[in-house]
């Protein structure tokens, strides 16, 4: 029979093991998988239990027609795509700006990107409307009359589904690089204005030979965020 320090370390395993994997096998992911994490992820708390998240999973040939309407708006005209909602402050301020640009140099040195190539940059970066090559990708929207709070909801549910694909030996990498293209995912995908493109997200097997999957990002330690008081 398993201890409770089994099932912690299991728990702590997943949390632990989660990160942005950015290049994936084509090997498929069973429906019942997918339905058994997404299950999983919706027990994500919501005030009120409002449960402010809606998720389009796309496999096969659904995928391939996003990701190629995507990546010639995102090749073609990206100047015109501009995201409903601010993910990064208009002016970055220290430490956010020195970790940017660490796990962004971090990532393209890993994959040979000198600075100043910016085509390779865009070209890796367009990389996300691929899923990564992922047999997975979905779109998660959130309903846009709704608040702040409800967003953080949406974090929640959106990190349970990544620590449940661990449980299954498998990667995600969350991407809000698809929500300048809400207009382009919302004629392929049939989603009502009422919606608001909030990211995608890759869910896969890891390909361990792919250099940028390498990448490990750094934390803060404890004394740089926490305080106990008694």
């Amino acid at each position: 029979m398993s201890s409770l320090r089994d099932y912690a370390d299991i728990v702590l395993d997943a949390i632990a093991s989660r990160r942005s994997v950015r290049a994936f096998l084509p090997d498929p992911v069973p429906r019942a998988t997918v339905e058994r994490i997404l299950t999983a992820a919706a027990r994500a708390p919501s005030g009120t239990n409002m449960q402010p998240w809606r998720v389009r999973v796309l496999t096969g040939g659904a995928k391939a027609r996003l990701s190629k309407a995507v990546w010639d708006a995102a090749m073609t005209e990206p100047e015109q795509h501009k995201s409903e909602y601010a993910y990064y402050p208009a002016q970055f301020t220290e430490p956010y700006q020195s970790r940017r640009r660490k796990v962004g140099w971090d990532l393209y040195g890993l994959l040979g990107i000198k600075k100043g190539d910016t085509e390779k940059m865009r070209l890796q970066h367009a990389r996300n409307y691929l899923f990564f090559d992922a047999p997975v990708g979905m779109i998660c929207t959130i309903d846009r009359v709704l608040e702040i709070g409800s967003w953080l909801d949406h974090g929640m549910f959106l990190e349970n589904i990544m620590i449940a694909a661990r449980g299954f030996g498998l990667h995600t990498c969350p991407q809000a690089a698809f929500a300048p293209f809400h207009k382009v995912i919302r004629r392929e995908l049939g989603i009502p204005e009422s919606e608001m493109v909030v990211c995608g997200m890759s869910l896969g097997y890891e390909d361990t030979r792919a250099p940028e999957n390498t990448l490990r990002t750094e934390r803060e330690k404890l004394s740089g965020f926490v305080e106990f008081r008694e």
